[in-house]
């Protein structure tokens, strides 16, 4: 056993637009899905990764609806679940890089939401410490973001414009490899 599944913070509270504003890839959750079959198909092991947020007001906080996973992660029987209140999930509980080196797992398949934040920040670290890195960047997805940025003025990009970026940013960098679902698995739904 030498590769993982990591699928990170599909959570319930990212259905809530009104929170997040607008996203793009309706297809991630079906994309996510499929993943995880192929990897409980082959018995290869998949990493649940939750993000529990420490503000007591935001939907992904451990006392609220939203933190639960959407249906397709919850039903699955993960070779570990890690918990985290950061954007790495090399920064949650258990210790997941001690668990992959325990493994003998040095190829990572990552997948989820945020794909520029969470997704990016794991893939960012994994390829630092050396992990071969793929993102399966049709099984991401993530918001609009706009902010006042000091220098710059007000910034404003797409959830489309920030998920090119980042895989632009992963790929060119030399952090991960890019890959569509169907590259992966074979799949032909499209």
């Amino acid at each position: 056993m030498t590769r993982a599944l990591l699928v990170i913070d599909m959570q319930r509270a990212f259905d809530d637009l009104d929170f997040w504003g607008a996203t793009t890839n309706p297809d991630c959750e079906a994309n996510v899905a499929a993943l995880i079959d192929a990897w409980t198909g082959a018995g290869d092991p998949i990493v649940v990764v939750r993000h529990d947020s420490t503000s007591p007001l935001s939907p992904l906080h451990p006392g609220s609806p939203g933190n639960a996973l959407v249906d397709p992660v919850a039903r699955v029987e993960p070779a570990l679940s890690v918990a985290k209140s950061v954007n790495s999930a090399f920064y949650g509980e258990p210790d997941l890089q001690a668990w992959l080196g325990a493994q003998a797992i040095r190829e990572l398949v990552i997948c989820g939401i945020q794909t520029n934040m969470c997704v990016e920040t794991t893939a960012r670290m994994a390829g630092n410490l050396g992990y071969d890195v793929t993102v399966v960047v049709d099984a991401t997805r993530t918001f609009d973001l706009r902010a006042d940025v000091a220098g710059l003025g007000v910034v404003t990009r797409t959830a489309a414009e920030l998920m090119a970026t980042t895989a632009l940013d992963l790929q060119a960098g030399g952090f991960a490899k890019i890959a569509t679902t169907a590259e992966l698995i074979g799949d032909n739904r499209t």
